[in-house]
């Protein structure tokens, strides 16, 4: 892989956020990093991290079937996920989130897809 999928910046704040999720509190937060398929039309907004099993992130996915998704994924298979040409999955390096993930939810179910 050419990049790390999440910064370790990035990795601090998404434990913090599932630490305050594992403690019940309700929040909504905005995504702390967005993914994709370069050469496919699968998108992840990444808002948490499993402070247990840090591999398992929570966000909004979309396979780019037309049906986003809240839920979460494995880190790991994430990073397998291949598109038409063979290329991974890579970090918008320049994505800075300027709404809530339930606002990014909502849209993405009226238009079938997310959009940044």
């Amino acid at each position: 892989m050419s990049q790390k999928l999440i910064s370790e910046p990035e990795r601090e704040i998404m434990l913090d956020y599932g630490r305050r999720s594992a403690r019940g509190e309700e929040i909504d937060p905005h995504p702390v990093v967005k993914l994709f398929t370069p050469d496919a039309g699968a998108t992840w907004l990444l808002t948490e991290l499993d402070p247990d099993d840090p591999d398992i992130a929570f966000g909004l996915c979309d396979l780019g079937l037309g049906f986003p998704e809240l839920g979460s994924a494995h880190l790991s298979e994430i990073a397998s996920v291949r598109g038409k040409l063979s290329l991974s999955v890579e970090r918008d390096l320049y994505f800075q989130a300027d709404r809530p993930l339930s606002a990014y939810a909502e849209e993405a179910r009226e238009f079938g897809r997310i959009s940044t």
